[in-house]
C-alpha cells in the first residue's frame, strides 16, 4: 500500500480539486451510501478515505463516530485540515490499526482498485476482523474480467466482478446480501455490493 500512497500523494493536489468533494460526485453514489449508511448502528470506518468527503458525509448521517484511514499523507493532512472534528490516520488497509469487531460498518469506495488481486484476500480479512458480528461492508469497483489490469491516471488498477469479489467474501466470514453495476457516460463500468459478516 506505501506505493500506492506515494502514487496519489504525488497527485494529491489535483485529485481534491477534481474529485475532493461530495458535489463532484455522481448522484447515484452519494444515494447508494446514503442507503448503506442509514441501516448501520454504530461506529463506521471510511477505509481508503481519500481527502475525507465521504467520511464527512458519514459523520452527519448518525453514526456515533466515523474514522478515516489512507495510505496517502498528503489525503490524511487535507481531511485533518478541512474535517477538524473527524479522526483520520495514515495506514495500510492489510493491516488495519483498530480493535477486532469495534465498527459496525466499514466503507470501501473504490478503496482495493489497486491492491494486486492475489493481495485482496488479505484485506477483505481485515474487514471482517474489524467489523462486529452482523457488521456491513459497502465495496465499490471498477466491474469487468475479475483481475484484469487496466491503465488508471494515478497508478495499475484491476477489474473486479461481484461473483469473483463474493468468492473472496465468503471464505472470511462473509454474505453478499447485494450487488449491482452501471454505466455511465465517459467513466468506466462500475459495480458496488454490500456484505454482512455472519460470524
Amino acid at each position: 500500500m506505501v506505493d500506492v500512497g506515494n502514487a496519489y500523494d504525488a497527485r494529491a493536489a489535483e485529485y481534491i480539486e477534481l474529485l475532493g468533494s461530495v458535489e463532484q460526485m455522481a448522484e447515484q453514489d452519494r444515494a447508494t451510501i446514503g442507503r448503506w449508511q442509514a441501516g448501520i448502528d454504530g461506529d463506521i470506518l471510511d477505509a481508503g478515505c481519500g481527502p475525507g468527503h465521504w467520511t464527512e458525509v458519514l459523520s452527519q448521517g448518525g453514526a456515533r463516530e466515523v474514522r478515516g484511514i489512507d495510505a496517502s499523507a498528503h489525503f490524511i493532512a487535507s481531511a485533518r485540515r478541512r474535517f477538524p472534528h473527524l479522526d483520520f490516520a495514515r495506514g495500510d488497509l492489510a493491516a488495519l490499526p483498530f480493535a477486532s469487531g469495534s465498527v459496525a460498518g466499514v466503507l470501501s469506495w473504490f478503496s482495493i482498485i489497486h491492491t494486486p488481486p492475489d493481495a485482496v484476500p488479505v484485506i477483505l480479512r481485515e474487514f471482517a476482523r474489524v467489523l462486529a458480528p452482523g457488521g456491513s461492508l459497502l465495496l465499490g469497483f471498477f466491474d469487468g474480467d475479475a483481475g484484469v489490469a487496466f491503465d488508471h491516471a494515478v497508478t495499475t488498477a484491476y477489474y473486479w466482478s461481484a461473483d469473483a469479489l463474493g468468492a473472496l467474501l465468503a471464505p472470511v466470514g462473509f454474505v453478499v446480501e447485494q450487488a449491482s453495476a452501471r454505466q455511465d457516460p465517459g467513466v468506466r463500468r462500475q459495480g458496488d455490493l454490500t456484505a454482512r459478516v455472519t460470524v
